[in-house]
């Protein structure tokens, strides 16, 4: 049954709605960053660029390094902007936009967000790349999907609970898994650990300027609980989104993000820019070993 044009949205040019990418536009590896003027950074390590695509926050180009041919695209803020971003990846790769049905064989594509995050412990000073194994969602995307965790999930879930007495909250976090596959290509070259993801920068990350937080310990509680044979190392607003929605869709997901505040410290990046430069020129040549 095709899919109805209010469900899969495409232009008259043949790209998907908000991304704005074609099919034949998309890379098999695709580079995620937040900030739709971090694209840019990456263009000077490429040796050809085949496309250039922008819409909204949605800002995107495909190009080769050697012969490597990748996608780097900005997702914008959080787990909303998740959930667009890899339901239109998918699609790009899924679905046959001529007669709008699933393809029979599926492709499984592998994304690597390179991003900031928040450092929640204090022996992880600002300007540290960290990966994360699992993340935690704070947010609520993934439960307007069906899905089954695994049992690592099931069990992270289950500690978290228990330990923060989250039972008596209105919060229902979830947990997701990242590529294992993905992370062991980048083990060595910087900790890893549970990212927990946000659904905000302000109340949400336990953060007071006029309105009162109903959580305002909720993020440093964290920082001491552990399962899986990781700690909380970091925060931030798209990880567990991005990992439950490659988990559904069939795809292989890993964040990598640098630390450009530490909260345990009270500390913050005196040159952001240059600690993003070089968690690019770090995490680019594992990207392109990536087979």
């Amino acid at each position: 049954m095709p899919i109805a044009p209010s469900e899969l949205i495409i232009t008259p040019r043949g790209s998907i709605y908000h991304l704005n990418l074609r099919p034949d536009e998309l890379a098999d590896t695709i580079i995620t960053v937040g900030d739709p003027g971090r694209v840019a950074v990456f263009e000077p390590q490429f040796d050809e660029i085949e496309c250039r695509q922008a819409h909204r926050e949605f800002v995107s180009f495909t190009g080769r390094i050697g012969s490597k041919r990748l996608t780097v695209l900005s997702t914008g803020i959080g787990p909303d902007n998740i959930d667009i971003t890899f339901t239109e990846l998918d699609a790009l790769a899924n679905i046959d936009f001529a007669t709008r049905e699933p393809k029979a064989e599926k492709k499984s594509l592998q994304i690597i967000r390179l991003g900031t995050c928040g450092g929640l412990q204090a022996d992880l000073p600002v300007d540290t790349c960290v990966a994360s194994a699992y993340a935690i969602g704070l947010d609520n995307l993934l439960h307007f999907y069906q899905r089954n965790e695994n049992a690592n999930e099931a069990f992270m879930l289950n500690e978290l609970e228990a330990a923060m007495n989250l039972h008596q909250t209105p919060l229902r976090p979830y947990v997701a898994e990242g590529s294992i596959r993905l992370l062991h290509a980048f083990a060595g070259r910087m900790p890893a650990g549970i990212t927990v993801t946000c659904p905000g920068f302000y109340a949400p990350q336990g953060r007071k300027l006029r309105a009162a937080p109903a959580f305002p310990n909720l993020i440093d509680a964290l920082r001491s609980f552990s399962s899986c044979g990781h700690r909380v190392t970091n925060f931030e607003m798209e990880t567990a989104a991005m990992y439950g929605m490659s988990r559904l869709l069939g795809h292989a997901s890993l964040s990598i993000s640098v630390i450009v505040a530490n909260r345990a410290a009270g500390t913050f990046s005196e040159d952001g820019t240059q600690a993003i430069a070089r968690m690019i020129t770090q995490s680019l040549p594992v990207i392109l070993n990536l087979t």
